[in-house]
């Protein structure tokens, strides 16, 4: 059959065969706390509230303006300025954490979260509530379907601990039990990590007290997050407020991973949104503090306000540092993603080469980011994907082996100058 194309040049694009790994998401958080539909709500409005079986699974939102209209905002900030029943307007007050975290977040960089509502403020919420339903995708169960969120925080956890009606101070051991849940969720997910908020009104021994009951034995520890002190907040409906800093700790995590990279400790870095601390620390008092694996926050002069740690409630070596446990499980989480191709495939010399190829590039790329450690590829990390580590017993179970190790970062927290001073020299006549 003759060939129809007239004489010239032809291009034909083929496939290179060649797999990409993609870096997955590092700074989406979940929010849980109170929320409440309210009797003022627009109908007309647009975008319209959830209603209330919606707001206890998990919504993804895309700025403070979606959150305020989907969550009732507006609606809830009339009620309160009418109650005058004081039980009606503690239960309506309960709403605010939760959304002075999303709003502080939003504020502090953050572009996308999730948000699991409880909707019934007026009541403790236990801590197989907080657990929730997988079924039902409610509470911390109903994240497990949500694989991009990387933070939880539960603004409204000592709140949960006393229904609103009470006098009572937050009870640490039921806060304790619901914060237990979170690091279950987070250590079995192992890709996101829990900031989690001390009580209110500790002064800094009573924090250091409280952060020993927690631990620090891992895996738990090293997916664990604790800030300290509570910051006080404009308020989203111009009423001073003081809150936990969960939701603008989660802004800077954000922003550090969009302006450096995840693999830079989120710390040394302005906290906006915030107009004072609930307790301003000494160096002594902060010291004492670290050491315990608590991240403070400080004022300094013509510096503002700032987040001044960046570990984890770990003890280990290995897992010390914030940024060192969000590099791994980033690492981790954008070679599974990005690996699946690779199953029922043959599993051959060819299969390991694809792999040590697609690994060593991703692994490259984030040497040269700054990520790793080495003055060259071959001192940040290795790949092995061979007959080494592929035997043939391991190939009849149907297995592929790839061992990977890297070399992260870790931030200079301690940095110290040497000052000596040195002898002027005698002048020299002309």
């Amino acid at each position: 059959m003759p060939n129809p194309n007239p004489p010239g040049v032809y291009v034909k694009e083929l496939p290179s065969g060649v797999r990409t790994i993609t870096g997955a998401s590092t700074s989406v958080p979940a929010f849980l706390g109170y929320t409440k539909v309210s009797a003022k709500d627009d109908p007309d409005a647009t975008p319209k509230p959830f209603a209330e079986a919606d707001r206890r699974l998990p919504q993804k939102i895309g700025s403070w303006r979606e959150f305020a209209a989907r969550y009732s905002m507006a609606g809830i900030a009339e009620e309160v300025a009418e109650a005058t029943d004081p039980t009606a307007i503690a239960t309506l007050e309960r709403c605010y954490p939760l959304a002075e975290a999303v709003y502080g977040f939003f504020a502090n960089g953050g572009r996308t979260c999730y948000v699991v509502g409880f909707t019934t403020p007026a009541d403790l919420v236990t801590s197989v509530q907080l657990k929730g339903d997988t079924d039902a995708r409610t509470g911390l169960a109903g994240l497990e379907t949500v694989p991009e969120v990387t933070m939880v925080a539960v603004p409204s956890l000592w709140d949960m601990t006393k229904p609103a009606t009470s006098l009572d101070p937050p009870d640490q051991d039921q806060g304790k039990a619901r914060m237990d849940e979170v690091l279950k969720h987070c250590t079995a997910l192992r890709n996101r990590l829990a900031i989690l908020d001390p009580p209110p009104d500790l002064d800094p021994g009573k924090a250091q007290e409280f952060a020993g009951k927690l631990g620090t034995a891992d895996p738990d520890a090293a997916f664990t997050t604790l800030y300290y002190p509570w910051i006080t907040v404009p308020g989203i409906d111009a009423q001073e407020r003081t809150v936990p800093p969960c939701g603008h700790i989660a802004g800077v995590w954000a922003r550090t991973d969009a302006e450096r990279g995840i693999f830079k400790a989120p710390a040394n870095q302005n906290l906006r949104g915030t107009l004072k601390l609930e307790t301003l620390l000494t160096d002594d008092e902060h010291g004492e503090l670290n050491e315990k694996g608590v991240n403070c926050l400080r004022v300094f002069p013509d510096r503002g306000l700032l987040v001044w740690g960046a570990r984890t409630r770990s003890t280990s070596r290995d897992w010390k540092y914030l940024n060192v446990r969000r590099l791994v499980s980033y690492l981790s989480d954008s070679i599974r993603q990005s690996s699946t191709w690779a199953v029922f495939e043959p599993n051959d010399e060819r299969l390991w080469a694809t792999l040590r190829h697609s690994v060593t590039s991703f692994l490259t790329d984030q040497w040269r980011q700054g990520a790793l450690a080495g003055r060259t590829p071959d001192e940040a990390f290795y790949v092995i994907c061979d007959d080494t580590n592929n035997k043939s017993e391991t190939m009849v179970e149907g297995k592929v082996v790839c061992d990977i190790g890297v070399a992260p970062v870790r931030p200079a927290e301690f940095v110290h100058f040497t000052i000596t001073q040195i002898a002027g020299q005698p002048g020299q006549s002309s």
